[in-house]
């Protein structure tokens, strides 16, 4: 993996902004290896990703972010800079459907997903056989006995011991309390049957069954106190025909949801989703 600077920026539109940023970068020597910008008629603000490589630029990570700062005050900037060697430590949180988070394990052990998985924390135990063969420290939470309030207390305490950069529910079946969604605003991933809000509840494929659905898909977005309702990073889509049974349906459609969790946990760790408001910016 070549080792690069990610600059990442989100500001007012503005004449001079990009002229100014590629001066900044043609004076110390950057190589930019990828490029994208998109402007927000409607709200004027302009988005930017730059992904520059290291062997170019004559400026370290700290020299990097003091000399850019003044720019950045400039144009009124919200921007951040990261280094891609340093891997973002990602919990994993699952119930007792496996698909999403074994999928996610071995993307994550063939060095798919770029990041560091130190925990996975289960509201049943039964997921504990994947953590044991991907060696991950798993941790039962027991809802039924500590109830929902001390069992996401002990939760919080987990992410913060481990100092957890992403949350990831696979399939997670708990609603995180507000403190938390609030307290991991940005920082919490989770994967959602069908487009939203479609069947919600209970056995959602069943519902699209048996309202003869010609689509079925999933959705990736982040959490927010709003349940499901936050902003979607990733979606994937199944063409479901009559033939196809309830169980055909559950089939596809965990296809969908492993596939539209990895490309939104993927794009997050490479730092190509920019939040705006309760949309994002994903620069694939």
């Amino acid at each position: 993996m070549h080792h690069t600077f990610r600059l990442i920026i989100d500001c007012p539109d503005q004449v001079g902004l990009v002229a100014g940023v590629s001066q900044f970068l043609a004076d110390h020597n950057a190589s930019i290896l990828e490029a994208s910008h998109h402007t927000d008629l409607q709200t004027g603000r302009f988005f930017m990703r730059h992904e520059i490589s290291t062997d170019s630029i004559n400026l370290s990570y700290d020299r990097f972010i003091e000399e850019f700062t003044p720019l950045a005050n400039h144009f009124q900037m919200e921007w951040k800079l990261t280094d891609s060697s340093k891997k973002l430590r990602v919990a994993l949180l699952a119930s007792l459907e496996s698909h999403c988070l074994v999928d996610i394990l071995h993307r994550w052990h063939t060095g798919e997903l770029h990041c560091d998985i130190p925990c996975i924390i289960g509201n049943h135990p039964q997921l504990k056989q994947f953590a044991d063969w991907y060696k991950v420290p798993f941790h039962w939470v027991d809802f039924k006995t500590l109830g929902k309030e001390a069992a996401f207390k002990q939760i919080e305490v987990l992410l913060d011991e481990y100092k957890i950069d992403l949350t990831v529910l696979a399939r997670f079946m708990q609603i995180l309390p507000d403190s938390l969604c609030k307290k991991l605003a940005g920082k919490v991933i989770n994967i959602h049957h069908s487009f939203l809000p479609s069947f919600a509840g209970a056995k959602p494929y069943q519902q699209a069954y048996e309202r003869g659905v010609k689509l079925i898909g999933a959705t990736c977005h982040y959490v927010t106190s709003d349940l499901d309702e936050g902003p979607i990073i990733e979606q994937s889509v199944k063409r479901i025909s009559h033939s196809d049974s309830a169980a055909d349906m559950v089939r596809k459609g965990k296809d969908c949801e492993v596939n539209a969790l990895a490309h939104g946990v993927r794009y997050h760790l490479e730092d190509r989703v920019i939040i705006h408001h309760n949309k994002t910016v994903v620069f694939a």
